[in-house]
């Protein structure tokens, strides 16, 4: 029998939080492990928990979504992370995107499609709402997409391209190899590469060997 996968939802409201956990609960591979109304309890949930996908509101009050997003990921929490929202402001997606969401929908999408979608994205995939896909296309022709690393994301890039492995860099940095993977797969994903390899020859294109 398949293990299902641990959903964690993040939404300060009470009504939207229930929606969503019984449309996410018609799948039988999922099991929603909490819902909580506070960004920061979702922190702690998750830590707890080690959720595979977290459902994320950004629009919350008390800590944001993206400082809870934020916060997620400085804890080395390795969840997909879905942004569910009704905000599609550009400044909003950039920043998320670039935080470490693996996606970005809308609370508008109809619910079989939303389903779906949330689906993909616990499978590994990066899904986007069309129009969200549009903007992040846009920007793609304005800016070389290394220059969106964080500061920690390039150090892990670097030591990626002198051929190091996670445990390696985990040693380097002084950081878990938990932590290490998180980095990989936003950078992966910011660079819109998917391995490593790419990723090297992307730095020494940027950087000369």
């Amino acid at each position: 029998m398949q293990e299902k996968l641990k959903v964690l939802i993040i939404d300060d409201h009470p009504l939207m939080r229930r929606g969503i956990k019984q449309l996410v609960e018609l799948e039988e591979n999922f099991e929603v492990v909490a819902d909580v109304g506070s960004g920061t309890e979702g922190i702690s949930i998750a830590i707890q928990e080690s959720p595979d996908l977290i459902i994320l509101d950004l629009n919350m009050k008390g800590l944001s979504g993206l400082d809870t997003l934020k916060g997620l990921r400085s804890e080395g929490v390795d969840a997909r992370i879905l942004i569910l929202t009704v905000s599609d402001a550009k400044n909003d997606i950039f920043t998320l995107i670039d935080s470490g969401a693996d996606g970005y929908l809308l609370k508008d999408t109809e619910p079989d499609v939303l389903l779906e979608q949330i689906k993909r994205i616990a499978q590994g995939e990066v899904i986007l709402s069309d129009s969200i896909k549009n903007l992040l296309l846009e920007r793609k022709h304005t800016i070389d997409p290394i220059d969106s690393l964080t500061d920690r994301e390039m150090d892990v890039l670097r030591l990626i391209a002198t051929g190091l492995s996670n445990k390696q860099i985990a040693g380097q940095l002084f950081i878990s190899e938990e932590t290490v993977k998180v980095h990989i797969r936003n950078l992966l994903r910011k660079l819109n590469v998917h391995s490593r390899v790419a990723a090297t020859v992307l730095f020494f294109e940027r950087n000369g060997r």
